[in-house]
């Protein structure tokens, strides 16, 4: 017995509750339907059918069977389709969403490249910081920085994301380096509007109990490549990622202070709606960017 063709036999007689629709859904005989139906009942010494002259209806036996039976072959046609698009050449649009700091000082330089790699891809980018419903928006892979909350969505890490506290040499001239978190009360720190808690900022007491602190400024600001400016002209402290101001330490035209205090608990992502079916265009994106900013990013070198 062909035990593939009797489960489809059966799955399509089971849906249609027609052998002669079946067949035509199968383009096959309804001779060759019947005898692989009844082959797979004698295998397994079951009734799946009742049989009259005027109607077709599952057992209890076939109902249980055909649940199980249609998964199976949906896991299979899913991964024929998955070797198939495999061995597609990635085309079409591809709708990209990143945050604006991160799209405008990596992800814009990485995108020429990825274009030389697929000539017949076409890229649309949108960076905002908002949050971006990919399913809703038709997005088909964002950037996304921290942890993923949406458990429809399927998340591939692609580096560390590493936060520094810092200022310029100028202002820690004049205002003093803070020996602990919560010595910024007496300083001016340059907060992110993006972020949800504005002006509380967290740190890692050494026990590794959490260290949140109230801070004030007279700057803030929902664009983190504004606040680097401001701290690059004297205005106080700054909490950003290294992708930023990653050169500016190098530089030192930035001072780095309280890293043993500092949580090192982001991620760079590659989000996408759904690991099934994922178009060759996707996960050829998605690997390139693993490749491009990963395992340790080139900024932190």
């Amino acid at each position: 017995m062909d035990r593939l063709a009797a489960l489809e036999a059966f799955a399509k007689v089971a849906e249609t509750q027609s052998f002669s629709e079946a067949a035509r859904r199968l383009r096959s005989s309804k001779s060759a339907v019947s005898r692989h139906v009844a082959a797979l009942e004698a295998d397994l010494g079951a009734r799946l059918l009742h049989r009259t002259t005027r109607s077709l209806t599952l057992t209890e036996a076939g109902r249980s069977y055909y649940e199980r039976a249609s998964r199976i072959l949906a896991d299979l046609q899913e991964a024929n389709a998955s070797v198939t698009q495999l061995q597609a050449a990635p085309r079409g649009r591809l709708r990209v969403n990143a945050p604006m700091s991160f799209g405008f000082l990596h992800l814009a330089a990485a995108l020429g490249d990825f274009l030389s790699l697929y000539p017949e891809v076409e890229l649309d980018v949108t960076l905002t910081d908002r949050f971006v419903d990919l399913v809703d928006e038709g997005v088909d892979v964002a950037v996304r920085i921290g942890s993923l909350t949406d458990s429809s969505l399927v998340a591939r890490r692609l580096a560390v994301i590493r936060r520094v506290l810092c200022a310029s040499p100028d202002y820690l001239k004049a205002r003093g380096v803070p020996k602990t978190p919560d010595d910024l009360k007496s300083h001016d720190c340059l907060s992110n509007t993006n972020i949800t808690i504005t002006r509380e900022w967290r740190f890692i007491h050494p026990d590794g109990t959490p260290w949140p602190v109230e801070v004030n400024g007279r700057m803030s600001a929902n664009n983190g490549d504004m606040l680097r400016v401001a701290a690059l002209r004297g205005h106080g402290f700054v909490h950003l990622p290294t992708f930023i101001v990653g050169e500016d330490l190098k530089a030192s035209t930035l001072v780095s202070v309280l890293e043993p205090y500092i949580s090192q608990d982001l991620t760079l992502n590659a989000v996408y709606p759904t690991a099934r079916h994922l178009s060759p265009k996707v996960r050829a994106f998605v690997d390139f960017l693993s490749q491009r900013f990963g395992p340790k990013p080139y900024w932190d070198e």
